[in-house]
């Protein structure tokens, strides 16, 4: 995990750069980190943004502890997974690497409302739709079955056009990581989620 390093040590001085005590973390890969407007898009829920490029759920698990110790948030917004299945594991895998992290979450915050937001459908990764959708439908069942403060939101039918395939305005050029576009359907979709499940 050393070549995270810089990441983490950069997402560590975030919180000195708030003007008040974060109520909402987002935490996760990319899709999180890259997310220009996180902070006025849900500035009504005093949010950071604790993602950190590249990582994996597996790397969001080991470095939980370091990164969010010393918050104490009403909601944590989580986005990972998607690498994971890039780099070859598989949905059982991940979902392991879920159940961990649930521990943590329920060790470190057992009150704190926990919005896992599904693996999305990417073109670069479409090859894979299987593997991603039979990761979203484990999370998912395990989230259902325990109930709240774990929530799944679901974002794959937002981004799905017509014929079934990924709308390819909602990502840049790498056919992977989301555009502006993309980050107006995920706004979208968690803050109806966030106003039906406080």
């Amino acid at each position: 995990m050393i070549w995270y390093e810089d990441e983490v040590k950069r997402v560590e001085q975030e919180k000195s750069k708030l003007a008040y005590e974060p109520k909402t973390i987002f935490y996760g890969s990319s899709s999180i980190r890259l997310w220009n407007d996180l902070y006025e898009d849900f500035k009504d829920f005093y949010p950071i943004n604790l993602g950190f490029g590249g990582s994996t759920l597996a790397a969001c698990v080991w470095f939980f502890e370091r990164i969010l110790t010393g918050y104490q948030p009403e909601r944590i917004v989580f986005y990972a997974g998607d690498n994971d299945l890039g780099d070859g594991r598989n949905p059982e895998e991940i979902f392991i690497f879920f159940q961990q992290l649930a521990v943590q979450v329920n060790n470190r915050f057992p009150t704190t409302s926990f919005y896992f937001i599904s693996v999305k459908p990417s073109p670069a990764r479409w090859h894979m739709i299987d593997k991603i959708r039979y990761t979203n439908a484990l999370v998912k069942g395990v989230i259902d079955k325990q109930g709240a403060p774990f929530h799944y939101v679901s974002i794959v039918e937002g981004m799905l056009g017509k014929a079934g395939l990924p709308v390819k305005d909602l990502f840049l050029e790498d056919g992977l990581h989301l555009s502006d576009k993309g980050y107006v359907v995920w706004k979208e979709l968690l803050l109806e989620y966030l106003a039906q499940n406080p």
